[in-house]
């Protein structure tokens, strides 16, 4: 018991380094923007929603491969994760192209939300930059699955800290200018990422030709012709899961284009809630992967009862570092919002958006592991349903009608709050519910007792 604590707490803590440096691509150019200008800050909410939105999504079609991978390496069937790994290669080929087809033709999303036009122009100039980014960083999260299937996501985190010493200067340089560089503002953010990503699909396609480790997977042989077999398995698997994940961002990253409407206060202080939870929520996803993966290696090994006990220990340290995340954000939100802006009105509304998100958090950090170890039960059509009923239906749309038309005997509150206190709701009923399916499922795939003779 001790030993798979231990396991899930090293292998946790390994990926959580590496997505707090990626996070700190987030925070670094909300800092930048913000110090640029306070429009410059207010587009990066709203363009770093739709970004989030479409690279997330696409992202949980692949990473909702780590399952299968993990059950590969718990059968010890090493050879067969190379063929495995290039058929994904036609699936995430697929996932580019949708993804920056969206990103480069942004218009319709920016009209339906009623995004102000004065500042339609910087959001666009900054997702056709992020469209070439996308490739990159999808393929980069296909190589970052395979290795935390294997257990090994300490090479991930190293490139990942490293890609941070770059991108943090980078982002200054290219936004404010310098050294014969005119300030390019917003984009300049943007093509800092692409650099970026670039630089570290390079570091991993190395590494995956030149390391020992990857010998026995066969990765680098001949790539097969599609099999559209294992490709649709692939999709039944990815594309639930993937959707599940669209509508959970969504109805997350979707609060920022409707709260742009109410003025560059009301977004630039939203951006500064949502970017702390972004980071705080690294900590769940990790124990998230990091269970899920050892939960996949047990029910390919055919151990059911060490792949529950593996998704309790997850459970009981995702929701203790989801109570003191929440605390913390409480205690110290006035300061944690004063590290992004100077304007008081900014700050006052940041740090009453806290209090609520500090709910929020705790009910997202459970729903997560949850969702995620459901997955390596190969349950991913039920969650769906629920997001779409709960997160779309009470929560943004319990959010909207709370925030400009009145809902029951509530008034419209024309403010941010509205969107966090209706999503905070739909995410603890969720919480529950699928507390209770994981449950369910893993009662059923336990061994069924033998007769007494």
């Amino acid at each position: 018991m001790v030993g798979e604590r231990g396991l899930i707490a090293r292998h946790a803590g390994t990926v959580l380094v590496g997505q707090l440096a990626v996070m700190a691509f987030g925070v670094t150019d909300t800092i930048v923007a913000g110090r640029y200008a306070e429009g410059a800050l207010a587009a990066l909410s709203v363009g770093s929603a739709i970004f989030i939105s479409v690279f997330v999504s696409l992202m949980g079609v692949l990473q909702a491969l780590l399952p299968v991978w993990a059950e590969l390496h718990g059968a010890d069937r090493r050879s067969e994760v190379g063929r495995s790994v290039r058929q994904s290669l036609y699936l995430a080929a697929i996932a580019v192209a949708v993804g920056m087809a969206v990103l480069l033709f942004p218009g319709a999303v920016l009209r339906w939300t009623q995004v102000p036009p004065a500042m339609r122009a910087g959001v666009e100039a900054y997702l056709a930059v992020l469209a070439f980014a996308l490739a990159p960083a999808l393929l980069f999260r296909l190589f970052s699955t395979l290795n935390q299937s294997l257990g090994k996501p300490q090479v991930v985190t190293w490139l990942q800290l490293g890609s941070l010493g770059v991108k943090l200067p980078l982002s200054i340089w290219f936004t404010f200018g310098g050294a014969g560089l005119p300030a390019m503002g917003l984009v300049g953010c943007a093509w800092a990422t692409l650099c970026v990503n670039w630089a570290m699909l390079a570091c991993a396609a190395w590494l995956l030709r030149s390391s020992s480790f990857y010998r026995d997977y066969r990765l680098w042989e001949r790539i097969e012709a599609p099999d559209w077999r294992q490709i649709g398995q692939f999709a039944r698997l990815g594309v639930p899961g993937g959707l599940a994940v669209l509508v959970e961002v969504t109805s997350f990253t979707l609060m920022a284009l409707f709260i742009a409407r109410l003025g560059t206060a009301a977004a630039a202080a939203h951006q500064i809630a949502s970017n702390l939870l972004a980071v705080a929520y690294m900590v769940p996803l990790s124990l998230a992967i990091a269970t899920s993966a050892r939960v996949s290696f047990w029910l390919g090994a055919g151990q059911a009862l060490r792949a529950r006990r593996a998704c309790r220990l997850g459970f009981e340290l995702t929701a203790l570092c989801g109570l003191f995340f929440a605390g913390a954000m409480v205690a110290l939100r006035f300061r944690l919002a004063h590290v992004y802006s100077d304007n008081p009105a900014v700050v006052a509304l940041a740090a009453a958006l806290l209090l609520v998100v500090a709910a929020y958090h705790f009910a997202d950090a459970l729903q997560t592991l949850c969702v995620f170890v459901l997955r390596s039960y190969r349950v991913t059509l039920v969650p769906l349903l629920v997001y779409c009923a709960l997160l779309w239906g009470f929560g943004l749309g319990g959010s909207y009608l709370l925030a400009y038309r009145g809902l029951g005997p509530w008034p419209a509150m024309q403010s941010p709050l509205a969107f966090w206190l209706m999503s905070a709701g739909a995410l603890a009923v969720t919480a529950v519910l699928f507390g209770l399916l994981l449950r369910w499922t893993m009662r059923r795939s336990l061994p069924a007792p033998a007769a007494a003779g």
